[in-house]
């Protein structure tokens, strides 16, 4: 079963992976406003995964065993490495933290993400502070599908957004885009931002990829509806992922057109 999902869904990892958004990042000032789109994905992953924490791990009192010790073990296991991990100054801090002290690091804007954070500290719905502030709509179609994924409360969906849209797809995107990155800035204070890339691609192609494949498996096992709405749940989540990336690159391409006087 799960190789006829990565069947269909290679033509559209494939697009994302070879994606020209990479090689257009050609100045700093690029590279700041791809940082200052993706956080928001950085954000929205830990809420994906929480959810999977929350519906396959024991999260109430009292305690109680619940689900496969496998799941347990990879759930657990991505929780801790996306929350405290250990930064390239050997600190602790979650990947979310880290991203942000590189987009400082690098130069880039990090005041619509930490409004954006602080809003939702305040008690208000992620749509409504993503009204809030002016966060591209790019952005907002992404965030809005990871909600709706999550809202649906069917963990075999859910697994479908992470294992798909993110954790077997990663290690081949980010490697792409530190290739081109490093390329065009060799010289530049990016070793946050190489050390955030190269932790994921580290973690989830030999870690956290295999063991999501194996989740889905055991969450779907021969139940034929729920592996069509596994493969559709990933395709959905790597055509956001590929206009997100649109989003990005549009934005480059109107920094770079020549300004009529």
């Amino acid at each position: 079963m799960i190789s006829r999902v990565l069947e269909q869904i290679e033509p559209l990892q494939e697009e994302i992976v070879n994606h020209p958004l990479y090689h257009k990042i050609e100045r700093p000032e690029d590279l700041k406003r791809f940082m200052e789109h993706h956080i928001f994905a950085v954000w929205d992953f830990m809420s994906l995964l929480k959810s999977l924490q929350i519906k396959l791990t024991a999260t109430t009192l009292p305690w109680i065993p619940v689900g496969d010790p496998e799941i347990r073990y990879l759930i657990n296991e991505i929780v801790l490495a996306e929350e405290t991990d250990l930064d390239i100054d050997g600190t602790r801090k979650s990947h979310f933290e880290m991203y942000l002290k590189a987009m400082s690091d690098a130069g880039a804007s990090t005041d619509e993400i930490t409004s954006f954070v602080e809003d939702i500290k305040r008690g208000t719905p992620w749509y409504q502070a993503a009204d809030n502030s002016a966060i591209p709509e790019s952005v907002r179609a992404f965030m809005r599908f990871t909600f709706s994924v999550i809202d649906s409360g069917e963990p075999h969906k859910i697994a479908a957004a992470f294992t798909f849209g993110r954790e077997d797809l990663i290690p081949q995107m980010f490697t792409a885009i530190i290739l081109s990155i490093q390329r065009q800035f060799p010289h530049e204070n990016l070793e946050g931002f190489h050390h955030y890339f190269q932790r994921h691609i580290e973690l989830d192609d030999d870690t956290h990829g295999p063991l999501a494949i194996k989740m889905i498996e055991q969450l779907c096992g021969n139940d034929t509806t729920k592996w069509q709405e596994v493969t559709e749940t990933a395709k959905e989540a790597l055509n956001y992922r590929k206009q997100l990336w649109d989003g990005v690159l549009a934005e480059i391409n109107h920094l770079t057109e020549p300004q009529v006087i």
